[in-house]
């Protein structure tokens, strides 16, 4: 579904992704691996088209997409849940769903109702304003609007991060529940044993390169890949 080949990406004239290449099949859930500062989120900015890479190929569902707007880029199936969440804590949770699908115009299962059957606490604040919903309320708005725009690819950014244990465990069976309506998805995380039960294959980067790659399990017990990549 989604394949990026040498991409170099930078900021200003800092080289932060250097020859980063990745595969992402239809069905599958793939893990970013690595440490703060290791270009996991700029993988993520490149692909959707918001720190577009100077050299490089990223082709969606056999469609070159390397070059195109940001907009243009979810108008094809692919949508985006970035690291700080961006809702619009002015507007009704009600209104940040419905805006998506307004403007991605995409036809599909996700709908209002099937989100707020997914996240139930979005039924019950569907008319108060983002404002007011709580850290772990924001990612679930955030991740409900990604779904409205009825992708076929799902890129997530630190989907974990600042999230209490009770609250990680139930974002692993949404996990599950979103992957059985057969969506694809590539997210951006520290927490190997998160993206060990969300995730069947990784790629760990380190300086804007990626060093290493393989099934979860394998990862998971290759002790000296996580003491050299993963461990803080």
């Amino acid at each position: 579904m989604l394949e990026v080949e040498k991409i170099n990406t930078y900021y200003d004239s800092s080289h932060v992704l250097q020859s980063v290449s990745l595969s992402v099949q239809s069905g599958q859930s793939v893990a970013l691996l690595g440490r703060n500062g290791a270009g996991k989120t700029t993988t993520l900015r490149s692909i959707m088209g918001l720190t577009p890479p100077r050299t490089g190929s990223i082709t969606f569902e056999g469609k070159q997409i390397r070059g195109l707007a940001p907009y243009d880029i979810a108008r094809s199936g692919i949508s985006y849940m970035p690291d700080d969440l961006r809702i619009f804590v002015d507007l009704t949770c009600e209104e940040n769903l419905e805006l998506a699908h307004r403007v991605c115009k995409r036809s599909g299962y996700w709908t209002r109702q099937k989100v707020e059957e997914l996240f139930p606490v979005l039924a019950d604040r569907r008319n108060q304003k983002g404002l007011s919903f709580s850290g772990g309320e924001k990612k679930m708005l955030s991740l409900g609007r990604a779904l409205m725009m009825n992708p076929s690819l799902v890129l997530l950014d630190e989907p974990s991060e600042g999230l209490a244990p009770l609250v990680i465990r139930k974002l692993i069976e949404t996990i599950g529940e979103i992957r059985k309506r057969g969506l694809t998805l590539l997210l951006a995380d520290q927490n190997l044993k998160f993206c060990r039960q969300v995730c069947e294959y990784g790629y760990i980067l380190e300086k804007g390169t990626v060093v290493h790659e393989g099934t979860m399990e394998a990862i998971w017990s290759d002790e000296d890949v996580v003491k050299r990549y993963l461990a803080v």
